[in-house]
């Protein structure tokens, strides 16, 4: 696998991931209970956070100019 095929698989993946998690929220608030609620949100919100900084070392990664590199 190289390098571009790689990135595109994460980045496939992070957007899946994403499009899940947005239904985490809205549901949680269903639960009942305060408590679990309110862990459950933090959680996702975490996690949120995490996917970003993988799409964010991707983007990264992408704009290196590997010509330096030789």
């Amino acid at each position: 696998m190289t390098r571009d095929e790689a990135i595109e698989k994460i980045e496939g993946a992070c957007k899946i991931i994403a499009l899940e998690m947005m239904k985490v929220t809205p549901a949680a608030r269903h639960l009942g209970d305060e408590e679990t609620t309110a862990d459950v949100v933090k959680a996702a919100y975490q996690l949120t956070i995490e996917l970003e900084v993988i799409k964010k070392k991707l983007i990264k990664l992408k704009g290196r100019d590997d010509s330096a590199l030789l």
